[in-house]
């Protein structure tokens, strides 16, 4: 049985526990988001923890924090330390979201508005 196909129910905090070795949060201070888009710069060994390797599989093309979460089905808490332990090695690279389009002001739009009216 594959990392993807066990569920994570809630009720087995000691599989967390031993897939994080115990860490509840990224030893370095990395910053990830539910939007963060994670690539795979390498392929798993066969030596890597199945979780790791799960993630480099999956990761081909980009694909945020919250999918990989849920094609893994484990909370993002958990998620997180995986992709510090991946980004640490070197064997993932994270880009930030895309940025919020910048709106104009109101007062603008609201002129191109009426000047639009006007026509």
């Amino acid at each position: 049985m594959s990392v993807a196909d066990q569920d994570w129910d809630g009720n087995d905090p000691e599989r967390l526990y031993v897939i994080t070795r115990g860490r509840s949060g990224p030893a370095e201070r990395t910053t990830f988001d539910l939007v963060t888009l994670i690539v795979s710069g390498s392929e798993p060994t066969l030596t890597m923890q199945p979780e790791h390797a799960a993630i480099l599989r999956i990761c081909g093309s980009p694909l945020s924090v919250a999918e990989i979460s849920a094609y893994l089905r484990l909370p993002m808490s958990a998620v997180t330390v995986l992709l510090a332990d991946l980004l640490a090695e070197g064997r993932i690279e994270a880009r930030a979201g895309v940025p919020q389009a910048i709106l104009p002001e109101r007062a603008l739009l609201e002129a191109v508005m009426h000047g639009l009216q006007k026509l």
